[in-house]
């Protein structure tokens, strides 16, 4: 079996019928909606609408793997995650990925391999998740600026380490360990 034999049948969106809410925030807009679903039942839905990320999976040389631990203000604690931002407007999430790298991690690559993309949580929201491996890294001399409200800590983990955290701990995010799992798959060949 592979990955084509799961694919749905083509989209088909819910009809608006009625706009309940609507808020345009500085990285995504957030709906309340009365929605007829294909099948044709209606209900009250807020979601958010997202431009999308980009997510790195830097790796070493020795193969270790390169995270952040970062502040997130919306569970009040740090967590460890693969560096990642949002798309800006018209920007390819090949060229997202390649800044935050640098900007989050002060290392750059000269070798990226595509990952893939996902929903991170379409429960509630459309963004899609543009995965990369960065391999052949380098240390930066001058990191660019990162956004001054980041509170990041660059770590250093082995395979082991970060599939300890991926397992057995909360403070770490989903798209770490749905791209770790990805790129240990590609790094075994």
């Amino acid at each position: 079996m592979t990955a084509d034999d799961f694919k749905p049948e083509p989209s088909k969106p819910s009809q608006v019928l009625q706009e309940i809410l609507s808020h345009s925030g500085a990285k995504f807009t957030y709906l309340s909606r009365r929605l007829r679903f294909p099948n044709q039942t209606e209900a009250d839905r807020d979601y958010i609408i997202h431009p999308g990320g980009a997510v790195a999976v830097p790796v070493t040389a020795e193969g270790k793997f390169i995270v952040i631990r970062q502040y997130r203000f919306a569970v009040g604690d740090y967590i460890y995650e693969f560096p990642a931002g949002t798309l800006e407007p018209d920007e390819p999430a090949n060229i997202t990925v390649r800044r935050e790298l640098e900007e989050e991690t002060g290392y750059s690559a000269s070798r990226w391999d595509n990952l893939g993309q996902f929903f991170l949580a379409p429960g509630y929201s459309d963004e899609t998740i543009f995965a990369y491996l960065a391999r052949d890294l380098e240390k930066l001399p001058v990191p660019p600026d990162g956004d001054e409200d980041e509170d990041i800590e660059v770590v250093e983990l082995s395979v082991a380490e970060l599939q300890d955290l991926a397992l057995n701990s909360k403070d770490v995010d989903a798209k770490t360990i749905a791209c770790f799992y990805r790129a240990l798959h590609v790094l075994k060949g």
